[in-house]
């Protein structure tokens, strides 16, 4: 086919649906001359979802405009972000990524033989690439680095050297890879302005950029790996396929953050060429569209249900993911993907007399670990030897604790304490501080500076001592019975607590929540959490 097409029609196929092209004169240059060559590097982190269709549907684009496309499986950049994925897992998960995504391309119709795949590993630990990474360390600084990871790097107060270094590996990978243009979310947009500043300061040419737009997820926002109420997991099963679309988000007339529009418009349309909507007869009848913007239209004027949108997109889906299911269903790939992504819940006893952790010393470092709860103080006092606050008593529900809260005397007053609900992390090893046993530690935001400024996290109105407080996506986790202070788990967890600027408390961009709503703070917006 791409024989047969112009360079002009083979443009189109290239940059249809997305959102930006960075250097698309080169891009014709080069289709004026032969073909183009494109590399899609994903980070071997959590478990690829239906939203991978969205680049899964443009590299078969590529491929139909005659296209010589790379696959990276950047294992190095699951690392380097904030140690997504542990280094002993790192080769399981390129095993997983690479069995999922060659599944979906041929669920998708899309010859692997055209593809070509490489792991990062490969190419980034050898001298000359070693060599690259200190000569342009030695050009980017700290600021571009921080600003280009911002929107794919966990950003953090203090961030780890390892967060910094990945957008450059990133843009090196373009030279190493010998590509023409790299593809991958506007998300990634200052990553790629970066690598097209800098490569040319390595005597290496300026790369071309295409980007998709983001996919909102099935509750309106991000299609997330770790929010598991936004992701349709590419091997669920029907049945919870079924569950999490009637779930979705999806207002009648409401074409705003619509996932499932957004899935019919960036995946259905450009691997089917149209889309049909099953109804009963009553309503019309079944009805198949040949463009997205009738099937957007006619949502908004509510001719199309909710429901029917929701049906229709379910029928649709499961013709994708059966074969996925099917390839999966051998002992070699189940065992494959239970051991790349070991269940944080199940207990890991590390042998004889071990006691069981809920989440396991070697489970994922998953928020769910932490025990949070609401409490209220019942009884406060100031310590009689430090600038410090005594919570002599405080319920949380099922049993009655105690701690010692530095900081706060010169920002509320011990009245202010009595009876007041506060956050409390439950399950840290007792310790003495200032000469009392501490069993809790009361989640306060901070702003550093001077004066220090401090204040203690608000639950939602309503709540009640003994309310469990959650990180959205991680709402099912057990937590640890007591976090083993050796391993660290709430120091590495912390570092990613903060206010948003709307103060509500989040974790990695996730909302602190109950089952009454966000947890938030009175002014201290982008504080940290401790």
């Amino acid at each position: 086919m791409a024989e047969q097409i112009s360079p002009d029609e083979k443009l189109h196929l290239i940059t249809r649906n997305l959102q930006e092209v960075l250097g698309e004169e080169k891009l014709k240059q080069v289709l004026q001359e032969r073909e183009l060559k494109i590399y899609w590097g994903t980070a071997t982190t959590g478990k690829p979802h239906v939203a991978y269709f969205v680049p899964m549907s443009k590299i078969a684009d590529f491929l139909r405009a005659g296209c010589e496309v790379t696959i990276l499986f950047a294992d190095l950049h699951a690392f380097l972000d904030n140690m997504k994925a542990p280094w002993e897992l790192l080769e399981l998960r390129v095993q997983y990524y690479e069995q999922v995504i060659k599944a979906m391309l041929e669920s998708i119709g899309v010859p692997l033989d055209k593809l070509k795949f490489i792991k990062g590993t490969d190419f980034q630990l050898s001298r000359e690439y070693t060599l690259d990474v200190y000569r342009l360390s030695s050009m980017v600084t700290e600021h571009d680095a921080k600003k280009a990871g911002a929107e794919v790097v966990k950003q953090v107060e203090h961030p780890l050297l390892s967060g910094l270094l990945y957008p450059g590996l990133q843009a090196l990978d373009e030279e190493y890879l010998k590509v023409d243009a790299q593809f991958g979310g506007v998300d990634q947009r200052k990553i790629f302005t970066l690598a097209e500043k800098y490569l040319p300061s390595l005597g290496y040419a300026k790369r071309s950029h295409l980007m998709n737009p983001m996919v909102p997820g099935l509750t309106g926002t991000k299609m997330s790996s770790s929010e598991e109420d936004s992701k349709i997991d590419l091997l669920d099963k029907k049945e919870d396929v079924k569950k999490k679309l009637k779930k979705a988000f999806c207002e009648p007339g409401n074409i705003e953050n619509n996932g499932l529009l957004s899935f019919v418009k960036h995946v259905l349309f450009p691997l089917h060429g149209e889309f049909s909507v099953k109804r009963d007869p009553k309503w019309g009848g079944d009805k198949v569209y040949t463009v997205f913007e009738e099937v957007e239209k006619d949502f908004a004027g509510e001719l199309v249900h909710p429901g029917d949108l929701k049906a229709s997109i379910e029928v649709a889906l499961n013709k994708l993911l059966d074969p996925i299911r099917k390839k999966f269903e051998t002992p070699e790939l189940r065992k494959l993907a239970n051991t790349a992504y070991p269940d944080p819940s199940k207990n890991k006893a590390a042998g004889k007399g071990a006691k069981p952790s809920a989440a396991g010393e070697e489970g994922e470092l998953a928020p769910s670990r932490l025990d949070i709860r609401v409490g209220k103080v019942i009884s406060v006092q100031k310590h009689p030897d430090a600038d410090s606050l005594y919570l002599e008593k405080i319920d949380v529900g099922e049993a009655e604790l105690r701690t010692v809260v530095s900081g706060l005397v010169a920002y509320i007053s011990q009245e202010e304490m009595q009876d007041r609900l506060v956050l409390l992390l439950c399950n840290l090893k007792p310790q003495k501080m200032r000469g009392i046993e501490s069993q809790a530690m009361v989640l306060c935001a901070a702003i550093e500076g001077e004066p220090r400024r401090v204040e203690p996290l608000d639950p939602p109105e309503g709540s009640s001592p003994g309310d469990r407080v959650f990180v959205e996506g991680y709402e099912t986790g057990k937590p640890d019975d007591k976090l083993n202070p050796k391993k660290k788990v709430w120091e590495k967890l912390q570092v990613d607590l903060k206010v948003s600027g709307e103060c509500v408390a989040q974790w990695k961009g996730q909302h602190l929540i109950t089952k009454l709503g966000q947890v938030t703070c009175k002014t201290l917006k982008g504080g940290n959490i401790s």
